[in-house]
């Protein structure tokens, strides 16, 4: 591995929590080329909702390829373009009674998000937007200044603007966002009206931090109060990681404005997409562009996803009854360790276990060592996330958390 560290960056991050070279993946695994394996709760981010390799996506990718399929078009037409429109419109929105266009915006979450903030500050001719305690939205300018995590922010090199945080809905609750509320009451607030509001319903990045349905609801309410567009960052908590196709599903909100990215392309290739509603399709031709809005080979993939697993409800089914065998399995060990100041939160197969500073880390690397990859996440990293395939089986579902619940007894019993 020397050459990595010879030649690479030190921006990595990754590699540092898991120093082996994976050569081969499938399903919910990666190997190296010695033969060792890990159970991966990882899923790139959020990217393989599908798992590693799958093979329904896999076989359309190949047979693409293989007829010499289009790779690279900007914006050009395409077959694989036209179906995935197709695919999106039958599959997923107008059954959800939604009609929002659909914006290529780039190959990254970053992309979908900066996109969303251009056309709301072009819609209203206002500048200010919203965003919550703890968001992570990526890590470019206009999604850094709506991002909380300091480090991130710091990265940034610049002063960023535009952009005013609000507290996120907390375990107490309450039926919409009272800080907001308030400052958008008062004339005095110093807070110009914001052109939107962009809002995570799972703050993955930020700790596996999960807003009400009913502050969702008032949030969605006061948005429409005041004139302010609302901005769903779909981008890791979206197709099908809680459950439903859209996270936001349950609240029975609809957004102005939808980020999607990771696991949108299904098989793990570079997609986003930004969806707005017509009303908001504003832009002329060429006033958001890009190289790499057209990466065919992710259209396909993604139009096989769609297709294979969101024509009925089973995947749908499946997360949220699973979701809550996990949740249980982690109440489990809180319950375990009393006074070690364990507790968890989630939803679907997002879930995470407070552990607190220092030992979510360690509980992270002992996982690493027996086989299970896990990330920690939070402001402090001290919240253990899972984030395992969609399309994991119960057993390996079983054996990861196995492994977690080791883990962590074996870092809670050590720190004493």
């Amino acid at each position: 591995m020397s050459n990595f560290s010879q030649y690479e960056s030190n921006v990595r991050t990754y590699s540092r929590r898991w120093p082996v070279v994976f050569s081969r993946s499938s399903g919910s695994r990666l190997y190296t080329a010695e033969g060792r394996r890990w159970l991966d709760f990882f899923a790139g981010a959020g990217s393989l909702n599908y798992g590693h390799n799958n093979p329904v996506l896999k076989r359309a990718l190949l047979d693409y390829i293989g007829n010499d399929g289009v790779t690279h078009s900007l914006d050009m037409f395409t077959t694989a373009r036209h179906n995935l429109l197709e695919a999106l419109v039958e599959v997923v929105l107008r059954p959800r009674g939604m009609d929002h266009k659909v914006i290529f915006p780039g190959p990254g979450g970053a992309n979908a998000v900066e996109a969303a903030l251009k056309v709301a500050r072009t819609v209203t001719g206002r500048g200010e937007v919203v965003h919550f305690t703890n968001s992570f939205h990526g890590a470019t300018l206009g999604a850094l200044a709506v991002t909380g995590n300091p480090a991130h922010r710091r990265a940034a090199g610049v002063p960023l603007t535009g952009a005013t945080p609000v507290p996120f809905d907390g375990p107490d609750g309450h039926p919409r966002p009272e800080h907001l509320a308030r400052l958008l009451a008062n004339p005095g607030s110093g807070l110009d009206r914001p052109a939107a509001v962009i809002v995570e319903t799972v703050q993955a990045e930020g700790g596996v931090n999960v807003a009400s349905t009913e502050w969702l609801r008032g949030l969605a309410e006061l948005c429409r109060e005041y004139g302010i567009l609302l901005i769903v960052d779909d981008i890791q908590a979206g197709c099908g990681r809680t459950g439903p196709f859209f996270s936001f599903e349950d609240a029975g909100i609809v957004p102005d404005l939808i980020c999607l990215s990771k696991s949108i392309g299904g098989y793990g290739l570079p997609l986003a997409l930004t969806l707005v509603r017509p009303e908001l399709d504003v832009w002329q031709p060429g006033a958001h562009s890009g190289t790499f809005r057209g990466v065919n080979p992710a259209f396909v993939t993604a139009t096989a996803a769609l297709r294979t697993y969101w024509q009925d409800d089973a995947l749908e089914k499946s997360t949220r009854a699973r979701g809550e065998w996990i949740g249980n399995a982690l109440q489990d060990i809180v319950n375990a360790h009393p006074g070690a100041g364990l507790s968890t939160r989630g939803r679907g197969l997002i879930h995470g276990l407070v552990v607190g500073e220092g030992r979510a880390d360690a509980v992270a690397d002992d996982a690493f060592a027996r086989g299970l990859l896990v990330e920690t996440a939070g402001p402090r990293d001290e919240v253990v996330k899972l984030l395992p395939p969609l399309t994991a089986s119960d057993a390996e579902l079983a054996e990861g958390l196995a492994v977690l619940e080791a883990s962590v007894r074996g870092v809670v019993e050590r720190a004493g």
